[in-house]
């Protein structure tokens, strides 16, 4: 399963992990990717989503089916 989220296209990062001698080695930051059910009216149907915790912040914000459109308007298949 790739680290993306849905709703705002959240990709991992990617840095350095420094020990206590400051040897760098490359780490990833990967964001926290949740699978959560949604029921949304307009389609009358419930989604699974894969959101990042902010991801789900922003759905409680604008709304499922403000998300939900925005998504189908990119192309992304729900």
């Amino acid at each position: 399963m790739s680290a993306r989220c849905q709703v705002l296209g959240t990709v991992p990062g990617f840095g350095h992990s420094v020990s206590h001698s400051h040897r760098r080695t490359r780490r990833r930051f990967d964001p926290n990717i949740q699978r959560k059910r949604y029921w949304v009216p307009s389609l009358g149907r419930r989604v699974t989503l894969r959101v990042s915790a902010r991801g789900i912040k922003t759905i409680d914000r604008l709304g499922i089916d403000a998300v939900v459109a925005r998504i189908q308007a990119r192309g992304e298949r729900i």
